[in-house]
């Protein structure tokens, strides 16, 4: 039997390979600290901390396009495609036989860099996987285009940042759900879970629906970010499974989608005897699914969103998530749920993937952080009076 790709995480990973070797008599070769798994380089920074990123693999995606066009992608782009852009309304020439082998070997390839940490090209991926049995001229530029963007961008890296984020100046209204149809709801605690050992962890998740994304279909697309402390560890983008006609119920599919996937976070988490913080704390740019979310007495708009409103509800009635409204221009996950560009992103873009210090320093370094930060905390920031994408996201 032949066994690849194991990776120890351990405080003693010494005595798990020499239970391994003298127990099992298993054969390992390649031994040591961790530096290449699955596609994926690990490395320490000139500050120490440890960081993931598919160096190696963009290469090998690059060398692959390259033995397909005869050259290399161009880089004269900032952005996965063009903010705004609508592959399904595509009316160009189907691909013959060869261009479609082309365009299918390039989106696995891009599918994999995703899993290995590049969830800045995922809404697009997500979008043009849909043609991969019949795609069209211009969906293979597109797929070129990501292949561009990505080899610019080649340097993004996830730093794990096992410090916790400081959220004691957001506001938190203190509510009695106890009379409210989720009674006393409690979080379900495991009972076979493992007693939580280590450093305590925040879960930190953003989330946004980008209302009538699919023209063709009149579908929404909802887009997650998770971080453990200040460390990006999941990202999910995909097109909605109803069609919503109201900014309001798409954004509530979002919601409930974004609690259940912290749902099985924390409970992987509990198993994995990793002590967490109380409650997870979620951030959305929807003022009015955010408000009729976190109050008792918060009223139902539209009677077809009802399961996805009861959902999120009686997670924040239970204490497991507190659910946080911030402006859309500094939300990390409108980038998962729209075809971006470069202008409004960036500084989300750089705090997540490409700052190498404390991202606390992307505030000091702008004069308006401060002011976006007063706004929000007086509750009068909105989209349109933001001249510049204010940059407090680095502080999460």
């Amino acid at each position: 039997m032949y066994v690849d790709d194991l990776a120890i995480v351990s405080k003693d990973p010494h005595s798990i390979i020499k239970t391994l070797t003298e127990d099992y008599n298993f054969k390992l070769k390649g031994t040591g600290p961790i530096s290449f798994h699955l596609g994926c380089d690990f490395f320490r920074d000139e500050d120490g901390v440890l960081c993931f990123a598919p160096k190696k693999y963009i290469d090998k995606v690059i060398g692959s396009y390259e033995r397909m066009f005869g050259s290399k992608p161009k880089t004269n782009v900032s952005s996965p495609l063009e903010k705004g852009d609508h592959p399904e309304i595509d009316t160009s020439d189907f691909l013959d036989d060869a261009g479609i082998q082309q365009y299918q070997s390039l989106i696995g390839q891009l599918q994999w860099a995703i899993s290995l940490g590049r969830f800045d090209i995922t809404t697009a991926i997500m979008t043009l996987s849909s043609f991969r049995a019949v795609p069209r001229v211009g969906h293979l530029e597109r797929a070129k285009r990501v292949c561009g963007y990505l080899s610019k961008m080649r340097h993004a890296i996830i730093r794990i940042r096992v410090d916790e984020p400081d959220y004691t100046s957001i506001p938190d209204p203190e509510y009695d759900w106890t009379f409210s149809v989720y009674g006393e709801a409690t979080e379900t605690i495991p009972s076979d879970a493992p007693t939580p050992l280590g450093n305590f962890v925040t879960m930190s998740s953003y989330v946004d629906a980008n209302l009538y994304h699919c023209m063709m279909t009149g579908r929404s697309v909802t887009g997650c970010l998770h971080l453990l402390n200040k460390t990006p560890i999941d990202w999910y983008s995909k097109k909605q499974g109803t069609v919503e006609t109201a900014r309001y119920g798409s954004e509530f599919v979002a919601s409930r989608t974004c609690v259940e996937q912290i749902m099985d976070l924390r409970l992987t988490l509990r198993y994995l005897g990793v002590p967490l913080r109380g409650r997870s704390y979620m951030f959305g740019d929807n003022e009015s699914v955010v408000n009729s979310s976190m109050t008792p007495t918060g009223k139902l708009h539209k009677r077809h969103t009802a399961l996805s409103w009861h959902r999120v509800r009686e997670a924040i009635a239970s204490g497991m998530v507190f659910y946080f409204h911030l402006p859309g221009v500094i939300n990390p996950a409108d980038m998962l749920s729209k075809h971006w560009g470069y202008q409004q992103t960036w500084m989300m873009l750089q705090a997540l993937l490409f700052w190498k210090g404390n991202t606390l320093e992307l505030i000091e370094s702008s004069n308006s952080a401060a002011l976006a930060m007063e706004q929000i905390k007086r509750g009068d920031l909105a989209t349109q009076d933001v001249a510049e994408p204010p940059r407090i996201i680095g502080e999460c």
